[in-house]
């Protein structure tokens, strides 16, 4: 057997030099063959295809083909991607690294989307509605109105607000493992917990605290009486069901505005009205026509949004059970501002 592997050797050995020009193995590529591999976009546009799409055509793609994952408004289900919100987050101890707060450029939006997605049946979007559903995910962050269509010629002309934070990495590259040997016990002389899984749930509620929500207390007459006749376990049924709104609503103590204003004190509140967060003309204009959120009004808005406010910027599709819809106004109406 040595004997023969010797011989093959030597063979591989004078064959080598000309190999070495020629292998005479396969045949060049095609045109149209390396066109089908090279779909990368860069940051400055360079790849894109001919095309466009709107916000509007956008959202009906995005419910169709992306929301059973990413749900209606980005918001993420289960432990899908959350794709709208999280701005100002990146220093905290949960950062919500979306498209709108972490993500550098646009092209990387385009060019994912197309590559990967929907997840199972990935390149099976046209190039308009890549750009649609781009347009769409923009208009969820904040970042562009409803009326935006994103083409390739305005592409370049839309900058992410995380782009400044990327920069060349100056530190030499990271050592390989035999350049630095792996410590493979008592590596370090105490070890701390930094983190619980609790804290990012991902571990199932105990029953203590099933909703985790803060109560905020408050000093006004109206707001006590209607806590006291507030039914707890409508109010935690709310908790519940509030599941499906919470990736883009806030209550509680510290909210913040995400892909949809924070809801302490919705309950009174005229539409449209909160100081800081960028409402659609249509929920403004409701706001001008005399909209306050009540039990009432929430209930019917709740039910199919976009019936009780055409082109509201809220894409959710809306609550069938008139249950559910108490449950959440019950729920809401513990938050105060």
């Amino acid at each position: 057997m040595s004997r023969f592997l010797n011989v093959l050797m030597l063979a591989v050995l004078v064959a080598a030099p000309a190999a070495a020009g020629q292998l005479g193995l396969g045949r060049e590529a095609a045109p149209d063959e390396i066109a089908a591999w090279d779909i990368d976009i860069r940051p400055d546009g360079a790849g894109l295809p001919e095309g466009s799409g709107t916000v509007t055509d956008g959202e009906e793609v995005f419910v169709e083909r992306c929301a059973i994952c990413h749900g209606d408004f980005g918001e993420g289900r289960d432990r899908w991607p959350v794709l709208a919100g999280g701005e100002g987050s990146l220093t905290a101890d949960r950062p919500e690294k979306t498209i709108g707060s972490y993500w550098p450029y646009l092209s990387t939006v385009w060019d994912y989307v197309h590559r990967a997605m929907p997840f199972g049946d990935a390149q099976s979007l046209t190039d308009d509605e890549v750009y649609a559903i781009t347009a769409y995910i923009l208009y969820l962050n904040d970042l562009v109105d409803e009326e935006f269509e994103l083409s390739r010629a305005n592409f370049a002309e839309v900058r992410l607000p995380n782009e400044e934070n990327f920069f060349d990495d100056p530190r030499p590259d990271t050592p390989l493992a035999a350049e630095a040997p792996l410590c493979m016990s008592d590596c370090k002389d105490e070890v701390k917990i930094t983190m619980r899984a609790a804290v990012l749930d991902v571990t199932p509620e105990d029953g203590s605290n099933p909703t985790g929500a803060v109560v905020v207390e408050t000093g006004t007459e109206p707001v006590a009486e209607a806590q006291s006749a507030l039914d707890p376990a409508l109010a935690e049924a709310g908790a519940k069901v509030y599941k499906k709104c919470k990736g883009c609503h806030q209550v509680g103590e510290g909210v913040k505005n995400r892909a949809g204003p924070h809801l302490n004190g919705v309950l009174g509140r005229t539409a449209g009205s909160l100081d800081g967060f960028r409402y659609s003309k249509a929920m403004t204009a409701k706001g001008a026509e005399g909209l306050v959120w009540t039990a009432e009004t929430l209930n019917a808005f709740l039910e199919k949004p976009k019936s009780f406010v055409p082109k509201t910027k809220m894409s959710f599709k809306g609550l069938k059970s008139a249950d559910d819809r108490a449950a959440i106004a019950a729920y809401l109406s513990q938050f105060t501002e």
